[in-house]
């Protein structure tokens, strides 16, 4: 049995603009935390790079312009390996936890099945992760000192801009590998709005659109249509929208896909900064239909 992993020394998040937000847009980065416990380390079968693997690798370093400019940010620093924010507490493979009974968890789901649950169990080719089973009471304590404190920050903050704008829009923000296609050109962007329940058509198109206007093939819903971020904080009846944006590492990182090269970096920092500009223009400017179309 997997004995209890001792947390890193990082606050679980670090929000940026989120005690008075300025602006109406609020961005959630869940999976670019790269700070692994040695613990953690130590009860993986394999190594930290297969570990990283689950990253949205240095995606976080697209938000630094949007940030400067006012936009409200929360950047998770737990990583992925130790638990996945973009997943409901009940997506659990309940097989790898000690003391959990699965009727206490959802049937699994695609996503669990393949190994991708609320503490992911196996990745790809790479197999087994752990080298035992994780204790339910540091699953519990995980859930208590990660997940809730990180939604419940976001579900505040978004009902602190819409009392004071009137709407919010929340934009989680995630990178993907370099996708390819039998025919035709692969998405380097992919837009995600749960097929159009956590947000408008209208603010769903203009994302898309600004990535088209930069030359890069755009997508919508696939092969990403948007995750729990989505799922629980989307509102659009409710005056509060929420889009999942995926950019393609290969815009920002080395051919490796391990480092981020500074250029690149920069450029899709700018890039993200006119975006959610745009996307905050037409939240407060335009009127569009409240329930997802």
């Amino acid at each position: 049995m997997m004995a209890e992993c001792e947390p890193d020394r990082l606050p679980s998040f670090t929000g940026y603009g989120l005690d008075d937000p300025a602006r109406p847009l609020l961005i959630s980065i869940p999976h670019s935390g790269r700070v692994y416990p040695p613990g953690l380390l130590a009860r993986s079968r394999v190594s930290s790079s297969i570990l990283q693997r689950l990253e949205d690798r240095y995606v976080d370093l697209l938000a630094k312009a949007a940030i400067d400019a006012g936009f409200p940010c929360i950047v998770a620093h737990r990583p992925r390996a130790w638990i996945d924010l973009n997943r409901s507490e009940r997506e659990v493979d309940a097989a790898m936890i000690e003391g959990l009974n699965a009727h206490e968890v959802d049937p699994p789901n695609a996503k669990v099945r393949g190994g991708l649950g609320l503490v992911p169990r196996w990745l790809g080719t790479a197999g087994e992760l752990w080298t035992g089973r994780l204790d339910r009471s540091e699953l519990d304590r995980r859930i208590a000192e990660d997940h809730r404190p990180y939604h419940r920050r976001i579900a505040d903050v978004l009902r602190a801009m819409r009392s004071r704008f009137g709407c919010a829009l929340l934009l989680d923000l995630h990178s993907m590998p370099s996708l390819r296609y039998p025919a035709g050109a692969a998405p380097r962007i992919v837009v995600g709005d749960r097929f159009g329940r956590s947000a408008s058509s209208c603010l769903t198109s203009l994302l898309v659109e600004q990535a088209r206007q930069e030359g890069w093939e755009a997508a919508l819903n696939h092969p990403y249509a948007g995750g729990y971020v989505l799922e629980r904080h989307g509102n659009p009846a409710g005056h509060i929208q929420a889009l999942q944006l995926e950019v393609d590492r290969g815009l920002y990182l080395d051919a490796l896909a391990r480092e981020p090269v500074a250029e690149a970096v920069n450029g899709m920092a700018e890039w993200l900064l006119r975006a959610v500009a745009t996307l905050e223009l037409e939240l407060t400017e335009h009127s569009w239909p409240n329930a997802a179309e």
